[in-house]
């Protein structure tokens, strides 16, 4: 099953693609709520090139590795990766109100739809405000 999950960032789609691919920027947005952050992140762009955010709950209970490998790069419009046996594509795409973000991935059989859901919708809106601030403060 596929889950979609998508936002609208008021920013030009170079900004939107820089922030969303660079590990600086990933840093600050790729967390759900605000007990975990991420701790590290490293992005080689390109297909076969790897990814890995090392996510933390900031308590230092638990802690993983979101990794994998990029499949597919199309610069300011697609990313298409696999991650654990399972695939995700970002899309990019400029809109009348600002560029859509959009995320479809393979749902895993651990957690519900909804909790998987809510959880991906966390980080892209965590996105969209970290883009909004960043413009905000240039």
């Amino acid at each position: 099953m596929k889950i979609v999950v998508s936002t609208v960032v008021q920013a030009p789609i170079h900004e939107v693609w820089k922030a969303y691919t660079t590990p600086e920027d990933i840093m600050v947005w790729n967390a759900a709520s605000p007990d975990w952050h991420t701790t590290a992140a490293t992005v080689d762009l390109r297909p076969g090139g790897h990814f890995s955010s090392r996510m933390e709950a900031k308590d230092g209970s638990f802690g993983f590795d979101f990794a994998g490998e990029y499949t597919r790069v199309v610069p300011h419009q697609t990313i298409e990766y696999e991650f654990g046996g399972r695939a995700a594509s970002v899309g990019f795409q400029d809109g009348a109100d600002g560029v859509i973000v959009r995320i479809s991935f393979d749902a895993e059989d651990i957690h519900p739809e909804d909790q998987q859901r809510a959880g991906w919708q966390a980080i892209l809106d965590s996105f969209a405000r970290h883009v909004k601030g960043k413009r905000a403060a240039g």
